[in-house]
């Protein structure tokens, strides 16, 4: 099914798999990247998913992750992934403010990007946990996938990336054997999102919508399960429901013409785009011109990276949010 992010392809090969799992793969040491630290008594653990259930015997080693943000949940809570997949296609691992000092020089192998995973590159890994949480991961794959270790899918109930990020956390936070540390985790980030609410109460009287535009003449407006809707959401704001009407089934954008535009005629707008070049492109169309929500100055263009403001919503992680908190609330704030 096709989304604007991430895209969804299979990838899984089960005959990569038999090759890939006979050579000498780096065993897991006391200073193995996926070490989470001494022993826990939570285990075993059953992890309920998308596909089923999944039995964790014994606290995992060699962990790697495949949904995109997933590696941030992991970090967290002390647990370096020994393999993860590419997001933003430059593998910035060690680049994110919220990630840097916690990777280290302890990068991730990569073994996939978006949803298309390399089955030999992750066999090779040796891992004993696989956890695919904010991903498209289709049912032939995590099959492939656990013939190669224990694998926790995509929370059940919920759109494929479409799980609150608090239940993606609580998930990998079970699945590591640290379901504890995890919800006390979730609940200091819900106390940063009550407090930003306290001092603004005047957000819960704001619509808001979040869009982008890679190209000219073709806009996306985000719906309500994506993470960046659901980071303003938090905020206090008011999502606008004609967005998600407009979207086409299991997609998390609804796709708009510069004819469209209208749709984006809220209290506050945020764009989030990936050059100064889109932002005065997106600021010349006469149609855009015409909305009330470009005259007054209450649109808001937020780069994806360098700051890394957009990311950071984007990603929507425990690690993530406080540093999309610091640096979107004076943003926000400066609009009359």
């Amino acid at each position: 099914m096709a989304r604007h992010l991430p895209r969804v392809a299979v990838a899984a090969v089960a005959a990569l798999l038999l090759a890939a799992c006979g050579g000498e793969g780096d065993k897991a040491g006391s200073d193995a990247p996926g070490k989470g630290g001494a022993a826990s008594t939570a285990f075993p653990v059953t992890v309920e998913h998308k596909y089923g259930s999944t039995t964790i015997e014994a606290e995992p080693n060699r962990v790697v992750t495949l949904g995109l943000s997933d590696q941030d949940a992991a970090l967290a809570l002390g647990v370096k992934p020994i393999g993860a997949v590419d997001w933003f296609k430059e593998e910035p691992y060690g680049k994110w403010p919220w990630t840097k000092e916690l990777w280290g020089s302890a990068k991730p192998q990569i073994v996939g990007e978006r949803d298309e995973y390399n089955v030999e590159k992750i066999a090779a890994l040796e891992p004993d946990l696989i956890i695919a949480q904010y991903s498209g991961m289709k049912k032939e794959q995590y099959e492939t996938l656990s013939k190669i270790a224990k694998v926790v899918a995509q929370p059940k109930g919920h759109p494929d990336y479409g799980a609150p990020w608090q239940v993606m956390t609580e998930q990998i936070g079970k699945a590591l054997g640290k379901e504890g540390a995890a919800k006390k985790k979730i609940a200091d980030i819900d106390e940063r999102f009550k407090a930003v609410r306290g001092k603004h109460p005047e957000f819960a009287d704001l619509t808001l919508v979040v869009a982008d535009s890679f190209e000219a003449g073709k806009y996306s407006a985000f719906t309500r399960s994506d993470p960046k809707s659901i980071f303003f959401e938090e905020l206090g704001f008011q999502l606008k429901p004609e967005i998600d009407k407009l979207a086409q089934p299991g997609w998390n954008v609804a796709e708009l013409s510069a004819e469209k535009l209208d749709v984006l005629d809220v209290d506050r707008l945020v764009w989030v785009t990936s050059s100064s070049e889109s932002d005065e492109r997106i600021k010349a169309e006469p149609f855009y011109k015409k909305l009330k929500v470009s005259q007054d100055k209450r649109d808001l263009f937020v780069p994806y990276q360098d700051p890394d403001v957009g990311a950071a919503f984007s990603f929507n992680t425990v690690l993530s949010i406080p540093y999309a908190l610091d640096e979107i609330e004076p943003l926000l704030t400066a609009i009359k």
